[in-house]
């Protein structure tokens, strides 16, 4: 009996506290009877339940118990630890104790949530509670370590997000290095005339941010360059960075444009990317009159120069500020930074996968993006919407949701096909004066303004009939249809299957990942989902936060989403990025490995197991080599490690077993 109470008192006293979470746990669990339960086992000193164990009083209760008790350790039983576990920690250090002597039992989605007999549930939470006090005896005392941050940033991508985050942040005083791909930054916003639901001109909106941009004292701007390689952790990242030629020198060229007239070619002959495909342009050429840097450059596949060495070089000739290189290469550079916000975007689905429209076998079939660049008074034909034979259609029909809530392509809704699809019905009818008709599923109109530009359209004579287009052909059955194109659907509404002759087909396409977002991701070292979009850290609490510290999403990288939720979510990122650096440094977990050299074997079996890259080998000694920086306690190492010399804090042999036992005593 006497050895029994020595063996106590060698124990730490332990408290334990359970929480009803209103009826999330209690509902299903007899709380009382497991504070009983813990109360009688070696080396419980306090054992209490309360309503909210999460709240002020809950806490203030535990930081004085620990005071009054002189407790040594402290076990919580409550939700996620993912919720609350910090909250506990914070609570146990403003009682004296060290934060890592704790431990928290989920018995929320552990036991209650997943039962629905109360006394299985109950002996659950009494089997993982006596777990968790035979555990918490064996933590030891740790401390957060702080490492410094890089005050710099980088943004990814140069549409409206990457913008928006790159001026808070130079406009908060950071120095920000904005990298975009293309030649100019705007991404697709520059391709619109106007934007819903108030028909603001978009060039107007975004072209004076693109100009603060360029002017920013705080801001470096590298267009027609791509990130090639991330290295480093939070606050310490080293990136680099693929600079293309432009074979014009930027800090030369002043945008004049006179080497586009001077050009060889005399009429332009190539097909116009920017005005996706309907317009022509020279080898030498910039995208839009707006285009930030207003920097020409020369396209390699098309410019004789730059293909044989064989031209006359009339470009070059009459550039008085002599800013052509046709020698330029791709060159690297490297840059630190603290943070990184990703604003990569989306691309438009391709129409052509959905065969049954005719997308690229019927000319008078268009996507959205050609019909922006048509109704543009800077596109391929100053605002006119004319078929490609020049004639005005009579009639044009608008196809809602190809390539979204489609089983055979993507099943997501694209939040903004429908409000775009009314804008640019509203735009031909103004423009060109024919009937229009909406083919929908379902009308979708959840932002603010977006039903009364609805009823606007309606009110315009706008045809909407809902029903999914089964095909467009040019098979003529009335001499109506004659030399035109036939929409079939079945108008669900009206209960019948209509064949409907229009000029024109305009494909509203959906929003899809970029085609290169699985290789941006692994480079990044973030998730993505199911569907390709980057992966936030959490949907609700951090939709912006991945799960790499310091790297931060905003825009349709993320989910498709209208210009103003992209600008929020760019502030967002922006602000988080700002949390980090102003902060001055980051606090790490110490849940990390660490090899134990003595017994390393040099094997290096652990480095390609590992998931952040923290492990190296040390050529020198012939040893493992964990960087506790990089390393995020996933535990791979130390479960992989033949010799065992790995360990990983907070998950020793002598709690893990500890554990395992707690659960299997009776």
């Amino acid at each position: 009996m006497s050895d029994n109470k020595n063996k106590q008192a060698d124990l730490p006293r332990v408290g334990f506290y359970i929480c009803h979470c209103g009826s999330n746990i209690a509902g299903t669990i007899d709380v009382v009877e497991v504070s009983k339960y813990v109360s009688g086992l070696p080396g419980v000193a306090v054992s209490r339940e309360y309503k909210y164990m999460c709240s002020d009083p809950g806490q203030e209760m535990i930081a004085q118990d620990i005071k009054d008790h002189k407790l040594e350790r402290l076990v919580v039983a409550a939700c996620s630890p993912n919720l609350h576990e910090e909250t506990f920690r914070k609570a146990a250090a403003k009682g004296g104790l060290n934060p890592f002597f704790f431990q928290m039992v989920n018995i929320r989605e552990h036991a209650s949530w997943v039962h629905t007999d109360k006394g299985a549930a109950t002996q659950k939470a009494m089997d993982l509670a006596r777990a968790a006090v035979a555990r918490v005896r064996h933590h030891q005392s740790l401390e957060k370590k702080r490492v410094p941050v890089d005050p710099n940033v980088l943004v990814v991508g140069g549409g409206i997000a990457g913008i928006h985050a790159a001026l808070t942040l130079a406009n908060a005083g950071k120095k920000v290095t904005l990298v975009e791909r293309e030649a100019t930054i705007g991404g697709h916003m520059a391709l619109f005339d106007k934007t819903f639901p108030t028909l603001d001109c978009a060039a107007c909106i975004l072209t004076p941010k693109m100009s603060a941009v360029k002017s920013h004292p705080n801001i470096k701007l590298w267009t027609y360059s791509e990130v090639e390689k991330v290295e480093g952790y939070v606050g310490n990242y080293k990136v680099k960075v693929k600079r293309k030629p432009r074979y014009v020198n930027e800090d030369l060229c002043v945008g004049c444009m006179e080497c586009i007239d001077a050009c060889v070619f005399k009429e332009a002959k190539f097909p116009d990317k920017f005005n996706q495909g309907l317009g022509k342009r020279k080898p030498v050429y910039i995208d839009f009159p707006q285009a930030t840097p207003k920097v020409v450059l020369l396209d390699p596949q098309t410019c004789i120069q730059l293909k044989t060495g064989k031209c006359k070089k009339s470009c070059a000739e009459v550039c008085d500020r002599k800013a052509f290189d046709f020698e330029q290469k791709e060159k690297f550079e490297e840059i630190q930074v603290g943070a990184i916000v990703l604003a990569t975007g989306f691309k438009a689905y391709d129409a052509k996968r959905d065969h049954q429209y005719g997308y690229g076998r019927y000319p008078g079939v268009y996507t959205a993006l050609e019909i922006e660049r048509l109704v543009n008074a800077s596109g391929p034909t100053s605002g006119e919407v004319v078929l490609r034979d020049g004639k005005k259609p009579k009639a044009v029909g608008i196809v809602h949701c190809v390539g979204s809530r489609d089983a055979k392509s993507n099943k997501w809704c694209s939040r903004v096909c429908c409000m775009y699809s009314l804008k640019l019905a509203h735009l031909i009818k103004e423009h060109s004066d024919a009937e229009v008709y909406n083919f929908y599923i379902d009308m979708r109109t959840p932002g603010k303004g977006y039903e009364e530009f609805y009823d606007k359209l309606l009110s315009e004579g706008v045809h909407f009939i809902r029903g999914r287009v089964s095909d467009v052909t040019d098979w003529a059955v009335t001499p109506e249809e004659e030399g035109r194109l036939v929409m079939r659907v079945e108008d669900t509404l009206a209960g019948f299957v209509r064949r409907i002759p229009v000029d024109m087909v305009v494909l509203s396409t959906g929003l899809e990942p970029q085609h290169d977002a699985q290789e941006v991701r692994r480079r990044f070292n973030i998730g993505c989902g199911s569907e390709g979009f980057f992966q936030e850290r959490h949907p609700k609490l951090a939709p912006v936060n991945t799960f790499t510290d310091g790297i931060y999403i905003a825009g349709a990288c993320q989910a498709p989403r209208d210009i103003p939720d992209t600008v929020a979510q760019a502030g967002a990122a922006a602000a988080e990025a700002l949390a980090l650096i102003d902060a001055g440094f980051v606090e790490l977990e110490p849940n990390t490995s660490h090899v134990i050299e003595d017994e390393c074997s040099g094997c290096k079996s652990c480095i390609p197991l590992c998931p952040y890259s923290a492990i190296s080998f040390e050529e020198n000694k012939k040893k493992a080599i964990i960087n506790e920086v990089l390393c995020k306690g996933c535990g791979v190492c130390a479960a992989a490690c033949p010799s065992g010399s790995i360990r990983q804090n907070l998950f020793e042999d002598d709690e893990i077993f500890s554990e395992i036992e707690g659960v299997l005593a009776k």
